[in-house]
């Protein structure tokens, strides 16, 4: 039998010396946090559902950890710019950041992205979800008050009708793209840059359709300019409980809910990340908060991590194949 030599050994105690260090600093760190400031960065401009959610969040946090907490936008590239800036902050629990829908997916969309969404972050837990409706301009499509009839009407004048969406790649755009293969239907696609200009030129009858937010759209909707024929997600909403769901209407299974959650840099110690989600479970189940995110036209939805994972990775993989498939690019 052979005896590993003295040289080995040493080598071995120094390594798991080492190792222990590093699991000693990472323990003392989770101990000692928070005690400065925590940076909340969001990847859009102030006043959307990102911004509502991150600052509802953030202002609860702050209370609940007795730190400050410093919502900070970086807006640009759907949200890389922000990324970017995080994938790269030090992993010490100060800098974290509100992911949402359009951000998850812009590795698929650009091609100068310099983070990997599954390798550089750790999830810390789903915050809300964000539907999105289909809506008509009921001056337009007088007769279109249905999914089914949507489809008709597209079917018997192929190729002629056109939907618009806040631009390419946009949520809007990828869910109407999968439904038009799910349907076998053909509708042009008409581009804005931002959804105020798509519904804007959907209220003035210049396009007939929008797959679009529900905070964009409800305003419309209960004003009677806008008809709500579908939401895309697996439950019906409640600012909306007469709109059946695309599942509803013939598409089994269909699944389509634009979401944010918080993230922080990969390594982040584990205490802490499980230390921010338990309070922001905490916090999403505060009644007042769930009000405040309705509001903004979102819904409170919690997960924790492992779960928020599978769904990064559910989402990355699902609309990836249909910007591959339909060889979509943003501008």
């Amino acid at each position: 039998m052979r005896f590993p030599s003295s040289a080995t050994r040493r080598h071995a105690i120094a390594f798991a010396v080492a190792a222990l260090g590093v699991a000693s600093t990472a323990s003392a760190l989770a101990q000692a946090w928070p005690n400065k400031p925590i940076r909340l960065i969001v990847p859009f401009p102030p006043g959307g559902p990102t911004d509502t959610a991150s600052r509802v969040v953030g202002q609860k946090l702050a209370e609940r950890l007795k730190q400050p907490v410093v919502v900070e936008n970086r807006a640009g590239a759907s949200g890389t710019i922000a990324a970017s800036f995080v994938a790269k902050s030090p992993a010490d629990g100060y800098t974290i950041m509100m992911l949402a829908t359009p951000t998850l997916l812009a590795p698929h969309l650009y091609s100068s992205v310099s983070y990997d969404t599954t390798r550089d972050f750790v999830p810390i837990a789903t915050v809300y979800d964000l539907p999105i409706v289909m809506v008509v301009n009921p001056s337009v499509l007088p007769g279109v008050t249905s999914l089914p009839q949507m489809i008709d009407k597209a079917k018997a004048e192929a190729g002629k009708l056109n939907y618009t969406s806040s631009g390419p790649g946009s949520f809007g755009h990828l869910t109407t793209e999968m439904l038009k293969d799910l349907g076998k239907f053909d509708m042009q696609h008409v581009p804005y840059k931002g959804g105020t200009p798509a519904v804007t030129d959907l209220l003035g009858g210049q396009v007939p359709m929008m797959y679009a937010d529900l905070v964009a759209a409800l305003p419309h909707i209960q004003a009677g300019k806008l008809r709500a024929i579908a939401v895309g997600s697996p439950q019906r909403v409640s600012m909306l409980p007469d709109v059946k769901t695309v599942a509803e209407q013939g598409f089994p299974g269909f699944d389509a809910v634009s979401w944010g959650g918080l993230l922080a840099p990969a390594g982040t110690p584990k205490d802490i990340v499980e230390r921010l989600s338990t309070e922001v479970k905490q916090i999403l189940a505060d009644k007042d908060v769930q009000s405040r995110l309705l509001n903004a036209g979102a819904i409170a939805a919690y997960q924790p991590p492992a779960d928020m994972a599978t769904r990064i990775r559910g989402d990355f993989d699902k609309w990836g194949k249909v910007v591959r498939d339909k060889h979509i690019v943003a501008n």
